[in-house]
């Protein structure tokens, strides 16, 4: 089983999780068996939760909030790369009001499901939520004003095909405005080998280094990463030995070398185009 069909098995299982009223990742029971509480948790405000369905918020697989450190204008379009239950799209779309359009792009059926029931739960009419992958996303070339991603790009086993992807469908000037998990350096061997570490969001994690490399190879300028959370092993404990890998083996390489980051890229406004005549 490939990366892709891993993902789409773990996340259909947490929105299944969902809609048997059980927290797909942030709570007591996932949380002892996901390990990813210190990565997903406490990430929206009050006052954004007052604004969403409870189902949208069970099924929160993010590591980070990026509608809070971006800014959304009435009338833009918005696009949401692995939007999952839909609550970034959600928060999005009432940001960019009834004249702006609010995307979200998913490959599986069960959170598609489940997103959907949450926009009619929301009332908001000026959402779409579209199934796809996000090295291959079905929309045109230079519509979107603003990606946003929440701790998904990590999951993919072709990052670069997915910046240059949202490159092409970013309009000239379009932003990119993504949480995701990184590493400072390197992770050891034993943790990339673990698929269920990948789900996790560890061990697909690019470094700083290659993950700024790879935006300004799809054309990206500006590009920047604000840490926003840095862990330690012992946030992991638990899951680590789940495993089978002893975490104070690899403390001294773990421990400050996985953070989440706030990643932000511009579109150039003289390049409308991602093919060879003006991305070589």
């Amino acid at each position: 089983m490939d990366v892709r069909e891993i993902v789409k098995e773990k996340y259909g299982k947490a929105a299944q999780q969902v809609q048997e009223g059980r927290a797909s990742c942030c709570g007591t029971s996932a949380s002892a068996e996901m390990g990813v509480d210190p990565i997903c948790s406490n990430l929206y405000k009050p006052e954004e939760i007052g604004q969403l369905p409870e189902e949208a918020l069970l099924a929160s697989l993010g590591c980070g909030n990026p509608t809070a450190l971006i800014d959304l204008h009435p009338g833009e379009v918005v696009l949401d790369l692995g939007s999952g239950g839909g609550i970034d799209v959600l928060l999005s779309a009432r940001r960019v009001g009834p004249t702006g359009k609010a995307y979200g792009l998913d490959m599986t059926d069960e959170m598609l499901a489940l997103a959907r029931e949450n926009q009619k739960k929301s009332g908001l009419t000026n959402v779409e939520f579209l199934k796809g992958e996000i090295e291959h996303i079905p929309l045109p070339d230079n519509s979107v004003d603003v990606i946003l991603s929440n701790c998904v790009i990590n999951l993919s086993a072709d990052k670069q095909r997915v910046f240059r992807e949202a490159f092409r469908v970013l309009k000239p000037g379009g932003r990119f405005a993504v949480s995701d998990v990184v590493t400072k350096s390197e992770l050891p061997l034993e943790l990339r080998r673990s698929m269920a570490l990948w789900v996790g969001c560890v061990a697909g994690a690019l470094t700083e280094k290659d993950y700024l490399s790879q935006l300004r190879t799809a054309g990206f300028e500006g590009v920047s990463i604000e840490a926003t959370r840095v862990y330690q092993v012992e946030d992991a404990r638990g899951f680590l030995e789940t495993q089978g890998i002893d975490p104070d083996q690899i403390s001294k390489e773990f421990d400050g070398a996985v953070f989440s980051g706030f990643v932000r890229a511009t579109k150039p406004e003289s390049k409308a185009c991602c093919g060879p005549s003006c991305c070589a």
